[in-house]
């Protein structure tokens, strides 16, 4: 082939590569200005976030798609337009309720996916053998245990070390780490106990498990560079795991799936939260915020999880079971009265603490353990004082997602003092630290509120290996929370499934909750805990925030306040006996060094003055 006729075909083909990535630059600016146009214009009813106009996506056209023009819908809460799009454009979607940051690091998933996307758009290849141009890219494959990228010559995941072809779906945590279909002579012996399990009825001491495979079909359909975290096979890790264990099926009773009615969401969330939330079951894909996805299964898993949580909550207290354990998803701690948030779209705690009064409970205890702050947990009760609200998170001075849950923030109203804070100041906060909090802060607190139901917002991101906490909580730590919880409400305890993105921490600490809520005893010795110092200051802190409205905290405040005088004395005395090692040896060869020029000097200085007297 003539080489003029080969460079004018790759001219061409430049050319259109810079048109393609020029109209999608402009299609970028046209959607933000889109999205600003209409905050400018519409204005929609008090609390309800603005709405972005929205385009047509890649899976709507390859389903046949839909013709260019606006569709308006009825009501204020949501608000779609279409507009016609060149046939280069990747997708677009719905963007509900307006909540969109332009800052990396305000969403949960941009804090997991902080890195460099690969880079396509090289036009340098110069090929004269293919007439269309052929850009390099480099193959990888995504964790099925943590989503995180690897290149395609890697058999072990760099980050979490799973391998390539994992079994995790499939046995849960007990999937072994080298080849597929190479399992342990345990997981054998524990399929055999599975095979032989056959699923008891309900009775006051049975252990209830809310679950529905249609929750599995809430997923992101727009295709990113990474996957999301937060991802169906969540529970499908979990309840491999509880399989190959002989748990469920077997010694748990399975509850009656219900979706949740809209009476019942509107006692913890606005009626235009509600709709917004419906509404996405007519659309294929919609963001709330950036790492807020639904789907048009996503309503209806919504609907199911609170439902569950619900009915869990209501059988627990009419005594048909003693305790439970909610398997569901989207999770919803973040989810406040009005906006939905943090991959949360209804606040199933919330939910089944108000199911949990309706059904003559008069107090309700609500300990959240998930690595972040529940903020909208905290939102729904902060003027309730019949609902006590335990966070435990990571915080680092509002500097970690969401930002909120300092130790100062104490409820307001007749609320104040009924909700408690133990923010962390750092990474990797391990189980001494979180057993310390609850011997000092929890129980104590706990024990004076009387609670007649213990719910856990049972998110299992502080686990250690979990890529967006970054905590060192381990499945034995969560057993043992567990435990000292199910002393209180005469053990009537919910645990609900919050956060946890990687399989194998998630599932092997659910495992290990439920065997405490089925009876086993985790063996906690809690006076033989000794937490770190950044822990022993946290609960510090919170301790004299609380004990304004806790006086039982006084006691333990002034023994741990000496301790901490004592441990703050023993550093400053090192770092003092450090200084003068430190400065003991300049000071000994400056020293010597003087002794030596004295020696020296003087001693020739006198020798030489001595004998010039003489000589006079």
């Amino acid at each position: 082939m003539p080489s003029e006729v080969m460079r004018a075909r790759n001219t061409r083909s430049r050319v259109f590569h810079d048109e393609d990535i020029m109209n999608r630059q402009i299609d970028r600016v046209q959607y933000q200005s889109d999205a600003t146009c209409l905050n400018e214009h519409e204005d929609p009813p008090e609390g309800v976030s603005r709405t972005a106009y929205h385009g047509e996506s890649n899976l709507e056209r390859r389903l046949g798609g839909k013709s260019d023009g606006d569709d308006s819908v009825d009501g204020d809460h949501v608000i779609c337009s279409h507009r016609g799009q060149q046939s280069h454009e990747k997708s677009d979607v719905v963007v509900l309720n307006g909540y969109v940051k332009q800052h990396k690091g305000n969403t949960l998933q941009e804090l997991y996916f902080q890195q460099e996307e690969y880079d396509d758009d090289d036009d340098n290849d110069d090929s004269d053998w293919e007439p269309t141009q052929n850009h390099l890219v480099s193959t990888r494959w995504f964790c099925i245990n943590c989503t995180m990228a690897n290149l395609e010559d890697v058999w072990h995941c760099d980050v979490c070390g799973e391998i390539k072809e994992s079994d995790i779906l499939k046995y849960g945590y007990f999937a072994s780490h080298v080849e597929r279909g190479v399992q342990s002579s345990v997981v054998n012996e524990i399929l055999e106990v599975v095979d032989s399990c056959k699923e008891n009825l309900p009775s006051k001491n049975s252990t209830a498990i809310g679950f529905d495979d249609r929750m599995l079909l809430h997923f992101e359909v727009e295709m990113k560079s990474h996957p999301h975290p937060e991802r169906p096979d969540r529970l499908r890790a979990i309840v491999a795991s509880l399989s190959t264990a002989g748990i469920f099926p077997g010694k748990c009773f399975l509850i009656p799936p219900r979706e949740i009615t809209q009476e019942e969401l509107m006692m913890v969330h606005s009626l235009d939260h509600v709709e917004s939330v419906q509404y996405t079951s007519r659309l294929l894909s919609s963001y709330f915020t950036p790492d807020t996805y639904a789907n048009e299964h996503s309503a209806c898993a919504a609907r199911l999880a609170a439902g569950l949580c619900a009915d869990l909550a209501s059988a627990i207290m009419s005594g048909k079971v003693k305790n439970g354990f909610a398997l569901v998803r989207p999770p919803g701690h973040h989810a406040g009265t009005k906006q939905a948030m943090g991959f949360c779209l209804h606040n199933n705690a919330a939910i089944a603490a108000l199911s949990a009064q309706t059904a003559q409970a008069q107090r309700v205890l609500i300990v959240d353990w998930d690595v972040h702050h529940g903020n909208g947990t905290q939102e729904i009760f902060e003027k309730n004082r019949s609902v006590l609200y335990i966070s435990l998170h990571r915080h680092e001075d509002g500097r970690f997602y969401p930002g909120t849950g300092a130790a100062d923030e104490v409820g307001i109203m007749e609320g104040e003092g009924y909700c408690v804070n133990i923010p962390w100041k750092r990474g990797g906060v391990g189980d001494n630290d979180y057993l310390f909090a609850f011997q000092h802060i929890v129980l104590p607190i706990a024990l004076k509120f009387s609670p007649d139901l213990t719910i856990i917002s049972a998110g299992f991101d502080a686990a250690r290996g979990d890529p967006l906490g970054c905590c060192d909580v381990t499945p034995a730590g969560y057993a043992k929370m567990t435990g000292m919880l199910s002393s209180l409400s005469q053990g009537k305890l919910l645990a609900i499934l919050e956060g946890g993105y990687n399989l194998r921490s998630i599932s092997s600490s659910a495992t290990e909750v439920v065997k405490v809520l089925l009876g086993k005893n985790p063996g906690c010795k809690i006076d033989d805990v000794i937490p770190s110092r950044a822990g022993l200051q946290t609960v510090l802190e919170v301790l004299k925030v609380q004990m304004k409205f806790w006086p039982i905290l006084e006691s333990s405040y002034m023994g741990l306040q000496s301790q901490w005088d004592t441990i703050s004395s023993l550093k400053q005395k090192k770092q003092a006996k450090k200084r003068r090692h430190t400065l003991g040896p300049i000071l000994w060869k400056l020293g010597r060094r003087r002794l030596i020029y004295r020696h020296l000097f003087h001693a020739g200085f006198h020798t030489k003055h001595g004998s010039s007297k003489n000589t006079r």
